[in-house]
């Protein structure tokens, strides 16, 4: 028979006639379990020592480890610059399924029982599994969603079941995403820092534990009854989510942890193994790649499980569809501190039955020695597109204004096309397009409206003197700073607003929306509204609290994902070869202005800024479909000429970035196409969407 997995079991399993715990540490020297009074956490009623066996795993039962019980660990250890045991505090343990806190600020764990044996049933509900060619992801703050909406009942605003309220499914499934990626969900707390100055981590990205839900985005009820309720209301969110036809995919900082550097507060990790959970230099002071502090270390194997059983356990037990790793590069590096595709933590998950059947989406990068890798993760995982964010943003407002100031936009085409057609040059022809993870904006960063209004950013609001948040945005105002009053200005902003959000929606790859952005939401110029919670970011949902534009670009972005949807040359599987028909891959002919074929000329030249792109399908599930996407991104009207192609007998309208709302003649599905050939007048700075009609 195979020897039993000797990491199996870690945490607590909890009995009525009491349970076993189970706590892995390489270094201690004594491991206690304390169960402490429902009532009165700071009182210990029962301490069980734990036993060690030869993988450094520590077991021990105890009579009072039932379902609901408060319990914590106690270790004791060598001392040395890599340790920090003290066997005073009562630490959590790091496979907590419920958290409670005591007076003096310390964390309790709560025994939970398996889910489904609480009562909580799944129903009909079942993960919708989008394929990630239809995936449109929406990226969300739990909180911030439903806060302000007055068609959710108020005690459920900002909380799970506000999320899963019929109001806001209602919206979610009308706009047309598939994919709700929430930020942060995992226990946190807010750093040290931040409590002094009287502010809050919002966005989440200071993990407590990695495998309980952030009781604060229960409702008041469910915070009332406890951790079993907060478990509860989550499932129950993902269930109607899941009901709704919506993917979950959670945003997960597997990276670092909420303790900070070395004189960050000890809750868990620290004082159960230093030296074995956390990065060390020769010298035992802490290697921080991700810039918070501290970095896990990814070379142990108990470390990595720790990761791999908690994505099982969301993926698993409570259902969820995907996992957006936070800072991935720092998962993959091993004793080198060097990244490496192969590292057996991300084998592992893509090897998994459960994590790798789910969506796995990686940030490529941290802040460590060669930390940018974007392009360079196994395939199984798609990446956030830097490259692709700074070219579309430069394209359309970068090169705008080099155009304005100089009169040359400085560059051409070429560019813009490789991303368009799924960035290639940055993924292998292995991967495909569906690698990329195309956005615009984030939830780090300016909203898609900011990205027009303002050139710098404005963080004073943060405390830090402005220091804070990124300088390098590829953003432009159009002339004037902030609110502007000039018409032609707040025109040019919604043209603007328009291309980026058509050219996100029209691009191969997975697009990815920052919630808000469909109807132009604003942080004021704020680029780093981490610490903000309040109106500044949450969602408005009331006409008079968005902007004056926000209903026809509503329906724009509801209109071109519904494009996207109909439309499978937009959402190629694969790369394309040249003189081949690959299943599942566009077939692409590129065009310039006078409708010719694009040439080297064409390519290379900074002053091209028009091109026609015609792409054909070849799907293996759906009927074939070829569309004419037409890019023109000078500052002036222009003629062009719409391209001829054998299998092609006229082009219908289908959208146009130079209305204000899709027109009648691009929602009519009977609108007389325009003939191959016909010259037509395009405006300024747009784009328009055709569907080339077959000629056979």
């Amino acid at each position: 028979m195979p020897e039993r997995d000797p990491l199996h079991g870690l945490g607590v399993r909890a009995g009525t006639d009491g349970g076993v715990a189970r706590v892995w540490s390489q270094h201690a020297t004594s491991v206690d379990l304390v169960v402490f009074d429902a009532d009165d956490l700071d009182w210990a009623i029962a301490r069980t020592p734990l036993t060690r066996d030869e993988h450094g795993v520590w077991q021990g039962e105890s009579a009072e480890l039932r379902p609901g019980a408060h319990y914590g660990l106690r270790v004791d250890g060598p001392a040395g610059v890599e340790h920090a045991f003290n066997p005073v505090h009562t630490l959590l343990d790091p496979y907590a399924r419920g958290l409670a806190r005591a007076d003096d600020g310390s964390w309790r764990g709560v025994a939970l029982e398996p889910l489904t044996e609480t009562g909580f049933e799944w129903g009909d509900s079942a993960k919708p599994r989008v394929p990630l060619d239809r995936t449109v992801v929406y990226e969300a703050h739990v909180r911030g969603f439903s806060k302000l909406n007055p068609a959710v009942p108020e005690h459920l605003r900002g909380t799970y079941a506000g999320l899963a309220h019929d109001a806001s499914l209602e919206y979610l499934v009308n706009l047309g995403i598939t994919t709700v990626e929430l930020l942060p969900v995992h226990a946190f707390v807010s750093e040290d820092r931040l409590v002094r100055q009287g502010k809050v981590n919002y966005w989440g990205y200071n993990t407590l534990a990695f495998f309980a839900a952030h009781a604060p985005y229960a409702s008041a009820a469910a915070r009332a009854e406890g951790a079993v309720a907060v478990r509860r209301e989550f499932a129950g969110m993902v269930r109607r989510l899941h009901e709704a036809g919506l993917e979950v995919v959670l945003d997960v900082v597997y990276n670092h942890t909420a303790e900070e550097g070395r004189e960050g507060p000890t809750s868990s990790f620290r004082g159960i193994d230093n030296a074995s959970y956390y990065r060390h230099d020769a010298h035992g002071r802490y290697v921080d790649t991700t810039g918070c502090g501290n970095s896990l270390d990814f070379t142990g194997e108990a470390p990595q499980r720790l990761v791999l059983d908690s994505m099982r356990y969301f993926a698993d037990e409570l259902q969820v569809d995907g996992f957006r790793l936070d800072l991935a590069a720092t998962l993959g590096r091993d004793e080198r501190e060097t990244f490496t595709p192969e590292h057996p933590l991300l084998r592992a998950m893509l090897d998994d039955p459960v994590i790798g059947a789910s969506k796995l989406i990686a940030e490529p990068w941290d802040v460590g020695p060669g930390g940018w890798q974007t392009g360079n993760f196994p395939n199984g995982f798609s990446e956030w597109n830097d490259r692709y964010r700074d070219r579309m943003r430069d394209f359309w407002l970068g090169d705008l204004r080099r155009e304005r100031e100089t009169g040359s936009a400085g560059s051409g085409i070429g560019r813009f096309a490789t991303r368009l057609a799924g960035s290639s040059n940055t993924f292998s022809g292995e991967r495909g397009p569906l690698a990329s993870l195309n956005f615009v904006t984030a939830h780090d960063g300016f909203t898609l409206a900011d990205l027009t209004a303002y050139d710098v950013k404005h963080n004073l609001g943060n405390g830090e003197q402005n220091r804070d948040g990124t300088d390098s945005n590829n953003s432009y105002n159009h002339g004037v700073e902030g609110e502007a009053a000039d018409p032609v200005v707040r025109a040019a902003r919604r043209r603007s607003i328009r291309n980026l959000l058509g050219t996100l929606l029209l691009s191969a790859g997975v697009p990815m929306i920052t919630a808000g952005d469909e109807f132009g939401r604003s942080q004021r110029g704020n680029n780093n509204a981490y610490c903000h919670d309040s109106p500044l970011t949450w969602l408005a949902w009331e006409a008079a609290d968005r902007p004056r534009f926000a209903p026809a670009l509503l329906e724009t972005a509801r209109h071109l994902m519904r494009l996207r949807a109909e439309n499978p040359a937009l959402r190629p599987m694969r790369f394309g070869r040249l003189g081949e028909t690959v299943p599942s891959a566009s077939q692409m002919d590129w065009f310039n202005a006078e409708g010719e074929t694009m040439g080297i000329d064409d390519w290379n030249s900074p002053a091209e800024r028009t091109l026609q792109f015609l792409a054909a399908s070849t799907p293996e599930t759906e009927a074939p479909n070829r569309i004419l996407l037409v890019v023109h991104a000078h500052e002036s009207d222009a003629e062009i000429v719409l391209p001829t192609h054998e299998e092609v007998s006229g082009y219908t309208l289908l959208w146009d970035s130079a209305d204000e709302a899709p027109s009648a003649a691009s929602l009519a599905s009977s609108a007389a196409p325009l003939a191959p050939g016909s010259p037509i007048t395009v405006g300024a700075q747009s784009m328009r969407l055709f569907r080339a009609e077959s000629a056979a």
